[in-house]
């Protein structure tokens, strides 16, 4: 299973807003930049994060957008659902009416538990274990090139 552009380059956007949680709404613009996301193929990845209410949008010249939520509340699971759908690695494993071997099929039980796996993985990551995970590399690469 190979996640998209989409879930990719939405997770880096959500991790720049959780950066900078802090500060005002931020430009569209500033998060393509810091991430360098084209701006245009960010803008498509806006709608359903906001229909999710993961993020929300704040117009005027002091607009952009930010968190709709405390970092803890968001996981990872919620964010690729909104932006690819499910994670399971066959159709059938969420839809067995689309094989009448479903219920025989032992190759189905295994994607089942890989989706489950995955899930799991997705479920029990939030943003702010992305965050705490990026300020950690933060402190570790400057002490990785004085070696």
């Amino acid at each position: 299973m190979k996640l998209s552009t989409k879930a990719r380059y939405g997770t880096r956007a959500l991790l720049e807003l959780a950066l900078r949680q802090d500060e005002e709404p931020i430009a569209l613009k500033d998060i393509a930049d810091k991430q360098q996301i084209s701006l245009s193929y960010l803008e498509h990845l806006i709608a359903p994060l906001i229909a999710g209410q993961i993020i929300r949008s704040t117009k005027g010249p002091k607009g952009g957008i930010s968190l709709a939520r405390p970092l803890e509340e968001i996981t990872l699971s919620e964010v690729i659902q909104l932006l690819e759908g499910s994670v399971a690695p066959v159709d059938c494993v969420n839809d067995s009416t689309l094989c009448n071997r479903a219920d025989s099929c032992v190759t189905r039980d295994v994607w089942r538990e890989l989706k489950m796996a995955i899930d799991g993985v997705l479920q029990s990551t939030t943003l702010k274990d992305l965050l705490a995970r990026h300020q950690q590399k933060e402190l570790i690469e400057p002490l990785m090139y004085h070696i």
